[in-house]
């Protein structure tokens, strides 16, 4: 997958959103729908919610594409935020209809008598949940986002769980640039802040990565 699209792209688009160019719309969304399915599908695990925060997604974008800011970054940037915004609306709506009201307001119990520490347990439980997802979107979005060559060692090293040699030989590159490119792949994904693919460690790297 292609890295950001240029600013250029970003703000013409911009443009023709907002003169209501239907042809806009589908352009836009022949480039992003699988980032934004894939990103909603990991965060709410349903094939339906996803689907449903696709079309929000993309409605809102044809509504309001002003809201989009080009000094803020690239407009996937942005897509992908707001796939992320709608996936935790829609994570916090599967919490008891009283507890998710109650939250939104921010009338919550105070935790004194039974219910309101159900409700702590409920509120912390769900939270943990936007935590892992968002930590899992966010792995996700590096990943797609990363340069061609150091996706394809990710994915050989901890999808199909190849060694570093198994990569190399896999990839037509020397063992040291296997190493290389992994080592760059997973400084990039420490920033989400979760382990690397959701998995343990690869084969046959320990400490030598």
């Amino acid at each position: 997958m292609a890295k950001d699209t240029p600013p250029r792209w970003d703000r013409k688009m911009q443009q023709r959103l907002a003169r209501g160019e239907a042809a806009a719309l589908g352009e836009l969304y022949d480039r992003f729908a699988s980032l934004v399915h894939s990103q909603a599908h990991r965060m709410l695990d349903d094939e339906s919610a996803a689907d449903l925060v696709t079309r929000e997604v993309f409605g809102y974008v044809w509504e309001n594409p002003d809201a989009y800011d080009p000094k803020q970054g690239s407009m996937r940037s942005w897509v992908a935020r707001l796939t992320h915004r709608q996936s935790v609306r829609r994570l916090r709506g599967t919490a008891p209809s009283a507890f998710a009201q109650e939250y939104e307001d921010g009338t919550a119990d105070d935790g004194s008598g039974t219910d309101g520490a159900e409700d702590t347990v409920a509120r912390e439980e769900l939270e943990e949940r936007v935590r892992r997802a968002t930590a899992s979107a966010r792995a996700d979005y590096i990943v797609a986002s990363m340069p061609a060559p150091l996706r394809a060692a990710l994915e050989l090293a901890y999808i199909q769980r190849r060694d570093y040699r198994q990569t190399a030989a896999d990839l037509g590159v020397t063992e040291d640039e296997a190493r290389r490119r992994l080592r760059l792949g997973l400084q990039l994904l420490s920033t989400a802040n979760t382990r690397p693919l959701e998995g343990s460690s690869p084969p046959g790297y320990g400490r030598a990565l």
